[in-house]
């Protein structure tokens, strides 16, 4: 008997998966929705809590970089000879009037070599008071004395008790073309190194808040930001419209504590829920403040909660369609996916530049499946490329940050000044000395990678011989001999110099007689060989076998350290087809021959290996 079968829901195919489709994707999807937004939600709050730890972590190490280049002025102003001497004077009354005008003009020079510094001022033991005040112009009254909240002799007793440096919250300096100024200070007692216990006075220097604010706005969002407060609960920087000075919690040392009177705060001045509030402290023991760090999640999940409806409706709409369409796709559905699976294998084996092909043949939901890989996909490379330029800038920054605290120029500029005061006084051999260093120094500093010509490395050559013979007291003799064809090779700075330097300081280290040193340049064919000879103490046999043959002994002899970078450099720049050998007897000689191929010393580097 034939088993009739019944027309209807049950008995398509088509029907079945249909329904099928509806049954398991509705009811899963609803479960995964809900669950991913409980997770996403969960780990949306750890990442705004983690985001924020790290950004004040960040701010808290911007703020010491920064106060740490402040500092250096300070002590510039404190361990300075002639502040020194100016100070002593004006304790002992001695020519006071022409004594302060050179003091007031020397703070001056000082208060201009940082762009927030607005006023620097000198409290002698005596009670005297010298300063100089951008804000004010004037030289009765400084700025800051009314906003700080202490007398000129508290301030005194306070900075001078100790040796460290001092930190003052901040006041209000008064309003000056239209716009209030509010300083912060740091201050620390002048010290003379030849009495250390002598009591002179003390240097303030006085800092706009502009720059704690800048430093807060770093990294800021739409939803966060950051304030400074002191020890005594008083606000020290913050929104613009928050006025620093201002007392907003009573200071305790629990930290916990404190994160609970920052919500009151935040509570009554921003008149939201404290619980949709998060707040971190970071505690920075160099200034005795809190960073702050604020974010305001009711807003972040509130848009989250919004993208769940939308993402719901969206997900509602594509069922809808798929239901519709199902019948008519089902038979390009495989073809589509198996498309789309071509493509994530693509992916998957490194290549990010794959796309999936979206066109209007494809099933609409593969279709917008491959416009969402694809979006991931651009999204992926942005975020590559994202990644790349954060590191750049975050190098630059540490380079910049390390040029803010050594400034060559500054030191260019110091030692002409020392020049000028040796011709003053006739010494010319120091004059010379000095001119030689900074030739040296300007040159080393300059490009210290680039190329430059066998001549102008020659001449910076002899400058550095001339500085070691003239510290060792003509201890020995050189001997330079470079023929006028070469000099227009091209090579990298300093090439020669370690192997110079090692025969100076280690080869006559320790070792009687005339001391010489012969340097020489010849050319062989296509090979151009350096040679530099001593007849030091030499190197024992085992190791010049060793370091010619790349070994070097793991020790850190910086004779050792020095040669075994000046070789690694050398193969770095030219190769393999560059080669440095070493010879040496102990206690008779040491040469060493640096062979390098003349056609990797002409044009640029791109011409070197």
């Amino acid at each position: 008997m034939k088993q009739r079968i019944k027309k209807g829901w049950g008995a398509s195919f088509r029907n079945r998966i249909l329904g099928a489709f509806i049954l398991t994707s509705i009811i899963p999807v609803l479960i995964l929705v809900t669950i991913s937004y409980l997770n996403f939600s969960g780990t949306m709050r750890k990442n705004i809590e983690e985001l924020i730890h790290l950004n004040l972590q960040q701010t808290k190490k911007s703020l010491d970089v920064w106060m740490d280049s402040y500092d250096d002025i300070l002590f510039q102003a404190y361990m300075d000879d002639e502040i020194v001497d100016m100070v002593d004077d004006l304790n002992h009354n001695r020519d006071t009037t022409t004594t302060e005008v050179l003091l007031r003009r020397t703070l001056q020079g000082m208060i201009y070599t940082k762009k927030y510094i607005r006023a620097i001022s000198v409290i002698t033991k005596e009670g005297k008071v010298v300063f100089y005040d951008s804000l004010t112009g004037s030289v009765m009254k400084n700025s800051w004395s009314e906003g700080i909240g202490y007398s000129n002799e508290e301030l005194f007793d306070m900075i001078s008790a100790d040796n460290t440096t001092h930190v003052f919250s901040t006041g209000e300096a008064g309003t000056y073309a239209g716009r209030t100024y509010r300083l912060f200070h740091i201050g620390h007692r002048i010290i003379d190194y030849q009495n250390l216990g002598k009591q002179l006075g003390v240097v303030i220097v006085s800092i706009d808040e502009e720059l704690l604010r800048e430093i807060c706005l770093e990294e800021k969002t739409e939803n966060t930001y950051k304030f400074i407060v002191d020890k005594k609960g008083n606000l020290v920087s913050g929104k613009e419209e928050e006025i620093p000075g201002t007392k907003i919690i009573e200071w305790t040392d629990d930290m916990t504590l404190r994160r609970q009177a920052y919500l009151e705060y935040l509570e009554k001045s921003l008149g939201r829920d404290r619980n949709g509030l998060f707040v971190d402290v970071e505690h920075d023991e160099l200034f005795g403040w809190d960073i702050v760090g604020v974010s305001d999640r009711n807003q972040v999940m509130g848009q989250l909660k919004a993208q769940q409806k939308l993402i719901l409706l969206m997900m509602g709409i594509m069922l809808l369609i798929l239901a519709i369409m199902i019948r008519v796709l089902i038979r390009d559905l495989m073809h589509s996916i198996n498309e789309l699976v071509e493509v994530m294998k693509h992916v998957e084996q490194g290549d990010i530049h794959a796309r999936a092909e979206v066109s209007q043949d494809i099933p609409t939901e593969i279709g917008m499946i491959s416009g969402q890989f694809n979006r991931t996909l651009d999204e992926l490379e942005d975020a590559m490329e994202k990644q790349k330029e954060a590191a750049v800038r975050q190098r630059n920054a540490e380079i910049a940050a390390l040029e803010a605290q050594i400034n060559p120029h500054f030191l260019y500029n110091t030692l002409d000044t020392i020049n000028w005061m040796a011709i003053d006084r006739g010494e010319y051999e120091i004059s010379n000395s000095i001119t030689s260093l900074a030739a040296i120094l300007r040159y080393g500093l300059d490009n210290s990678n680039g190329l430059v010509t066998i001549k102008k490395e020659a001449e910076w050559l002899k400058q550095y011989l001339f500085l070691q013979q003239t510290r060792m007291k003509e201890a020995f003799e050189c001997c330079l001999n470079i023929p006028p064809q070469v000099m227009e090779y091209r090579v990298h700075k300093l090439l020669f110099q370690p192997f110079v330097e090692n025969s100076i300081l280690h080869g006559f280290e320790g070792k009687k007689g005339k001391h010489i040193l012969k340097i020489g340049i010849e050319q062989k064919e296509d090979d151009l060989e350096i040679t530099i000879w001593d007849n030091g103490k030499g190197m024992p046999k085992e190791l010049v076998e060793r370091m010619n043959r790349g070994e070097f002994p793991d020790t850190r002899e910086k004779n050792c350290i020095g040669m075994e970078n000046a070789i690694t450099r050398i193969s770095m720049y030219y190769g393999e087809k560059a080669g440095v050998q070493i010879e040496s007897v102990p206690g008779e000689y040491t040469n060493i021959r640096i062979r390098l191929l003349t056609q990797q010393l002409t044009g640029t580097s791109d011409a070197l290996v």
